[in-house]
């Protein structure tokens, strides 16, 4: 699926508030990371029957649900009752938000909610990464504001950038809401609107809301996250003229490893998929002496263990045969050890199925040439790399040919 994809899906709905009468479209756990994570829940969930019905309490239950949770949030386990109302609202919400708005259907059963898959493509999108569930999120809040009417409430605040802007939106949201939603009060309302405007507020490169008051500073990535500090690029601040290592020395960071290690296995298996659906299992670097064996192994080009913030990126790994993996990729086995020579060789492959897939239409598109950038810039330690050219894959070439 492609962002296109997304807009067309929301494009098939009315999502006005004032018919709907839905205060809850959308909500505090509402976060880029967590609906990401509960759409990849449910994935693993209905992997066997797409067309099962669940309740939020199969999903929180859910084994893959139950190893991960901790792994990824720094939770208490699901298990433990004292965690019990925080993990009714951490699953729950975005479920009633993608019932909301289509991706899951939704009937009631006495006092259970019951869900079931409506579009798998649209959730399996967005369960991929935060990205693209950042990108559905924007895409649905922008659709339900303007089908509601009040979007230009949001694009003044955009243009004006102000605190008396701030103010005058943030009330008109409130008001908006009492008068057309069962929620009566400005305090929760005021809860939400962090989870409406400050996606937006990122799509525009604006100002958003921060701690009840208009933001000092334009709304960044990892403000978004329920997750902050996972979600911060540890290099952000490095001066240009300063390498990752001697950053790294003055600026010790605390990384969540198992965060890492969950989003490397969910964008290895997404790979996986891909590559056995639409390139028959083929490796990605073609060469003649292993055509005919299956790319069963997904590669980091930059390893995982040195490079944890872009361990998730499709766009670093590749699909590799066993003897491409073990013999070359890593010298000997060694896994810890990467042949230098051959990352080379992986990364202009890299560059070759990237630029096909983004070239061709007849299927999904699973890649973006930024983020394939933003790869290179982070693996060669190379800020100038992100001034390329949109799809100047020739540059991109003589960059990978000229580092090594």
């Amino acid at each position: 699926m492609t962002q296109q994809d997304v807009i067309d899906f929301c494009n098939q709905y009315n999502y006005d508030i004032r018919q709907s009468h839905n205060g809850r479209w959308i909500d505090q756990k509402c976060a880029p990371d967590v609906v990401a994570a509960i759409a990849d829940f449910i994935c693993n969930y209905v992997d066997q029957d797409i067309n099962c019905t669940f309740t939020s309490l199969d999903i929180w239950h859910s084994e893959y649900a139950i190893q991960n949770v901790d792994d990824i949030f720094r939770k208490p386990g699901v298990e433990q009752e004292s965690a019990k109302n925080e993990y009714d609202k951490f699953f729950q919400q975005p479920m009633e938000m993608l019932a909301n708005a289509r991706v899951l259907n939704k009937t009631k059963r006495g006092h259970r909610n019951l869900y079931q898959v409506n579009n798998v493509d649209v959730l399996e999108y967005i369960a991929l990464r935060e990205r693209n569930a950042l990108i559905f999120l924007e895409t649905y809040i922008e659709k339900t504001l303007r089908d509601s009417g009040i979007y230009p409430a949001f694009e003044e605040f955009f243009e004006e950038q102000t605190k008396e802007a701030y103010n005058h939106l943030k009330e008109t949201y409130s008001d908006f809401i009492i008068e057309n939603t069962k929620i009566n009060g400005k305090v929760e309302c005021n809860r939400i609107f962090i989870k409406v405007l400050n996606p937006l507020a990122y799509l525009n490169h604006s100002k958003g809301t921060e701690r009840g008051q208009i933001s000092e500073q334009p709304i960044t990535y990892d403000m978004l996250m329920y997750n902050r500090l996972n979600f911060r690029d540890i290099y952000a601040d490095k001066p240009r003229n300063m390498t990752r290592r001697e950053y790294a020395a003055t600026h010790p960071v605390t990384v969540n490893e198992n965060y890492y290690h969950y989003q490397s296995r969910r964008a290895k298996s997404s790979l996986r998929r891909f590559n056995e659906q639409y390139r028959a299992g083929r490796t990605e670097h073609l060469e003649a002496a292993y055509m005919g064996e299956m790319a069963t192994q997904m590669h980091h080009i930059f390893p995982e263990a040195d490079y944890p913030g872009i361990c998730y990126y499709l766009e670093n790994i590749i699909a590799l045969t066993p003897s491409q993996h073990m013999n070359h990729a890593h010298p000997n086995g060694r896994t810890q050890e990467i042949d230098e020579q051959y990352q080379h060789l992986l990364l202009l492959s890299k560059a070759d199925r990237v630029q096909e897939n983004l070239t061709d239409t007849n299927v999904e598109t699973i890649y973006e040439f930024a983020n394939f950038l933003f790869v290179l810039k982070v693996g060669f330690d190379d800020d100038d790399i992100l001034d390329i050219a949109d799809m100047d894959f020739n540059s991109v070439v003589n960059v990978i040919n000229v580092h090594y």
